[in-house]
């Protein structure tokens, strides 16, 4: 019988080792796995890869694990906003490595990855640093940027409802980056609300199926 659930976000957490790249989802606060993440630093890994929207807000969330000093490197396409001061300060004292990605290269390069592809073509970024020393081409007039794709050991993702498949369902906005972040990781690793009985998800509603998912936690009680 496949049951992808996990008893505790500690459980849930556990099999994420040292050096890891980890995927986290989330558009700000919005879809982010906060209890995911507060597991994750109670977990203790650390020389951590993060890829994230942004760098954390205030003092919580992702913020939290960097103020643990457990990210080595961040890929992000949007690092500082008014509450950003955990990342500045550990950027501006050099302990922490950023790779800036505009927004829609970052979500075209994790799709990619959960597509398989093995480089994109893009337009963004051409003529700017951002392009330095990448293969560029022109196609049809155009001048592109060649990326690769993004991938992660690990996916933390939030969701609203799933199954013990690990099909899941999302809450309007804060669906936004854990699909694809599904798709590209090796373990994703989902929160939800609730976990639904087999066949309560109206299979039109499934946003991710359970292929892409390993592991399922309910933050909610039962």
């Amino acid at each position: 019988m496949i049951d992808k659930t996990v008893a505790s976000l500690e459980a849930a957490v556990s099999v994420i080792q040292d050096g890891a790249t980890v995927m986290i989802g989330g558009f700000g606060t919005a879809g982010m796995p906060s209890e995911l993440i507060d597991a994750l630093i109670a977990h203790g890994a650390r020389d951590l890869t993060i890829v994230n929207n942004n760098a954390g807000n205030g003092e919580v969330g992702l913020a939290a694990l960097l103020k643990a000093k457990r990210v080595r490197k961040i890929i992000c396409s949007f690092p500082r906003q008014s509450d950003s001061q955990v990342f500045d300060a550990l950027y501006r004292a050099g302990e922490l490595e950023l790779e800036l990605v505009p927004q829609g290269n970052l979500a075209a390069r994790i799709e990619a990855a959960g597509a398989g592809l093995g480089a994109i073509f893009t337009p963004t970024g051409y003529g700017t640093l951002l392009a330095e020393g990448k293969e560029t081409r022109e196609i049809n007039g155009r001048h592109y940027v060649l990326e690769y794709p993004i991938t992660a050991d690990f996916a933390l993702i939030k969701a609203e409802r799933g199954d013990r498949w690990g099909n899941l369902v999302y809450r309007k906005a804060a669906r936004n980056f854990g699909p694809i972040m599904a798709a590209a990781a090796r373990c994703t690793i989902a929160q939800v609300r609730q976990i639904v009985a087999l066949g309560e998800l109206d299979p039109e509603t499934i946003i991710t199926p359970g292929i892409f998912v390993q592991r399922v936690v309910q933050t909610t009680p039962a």
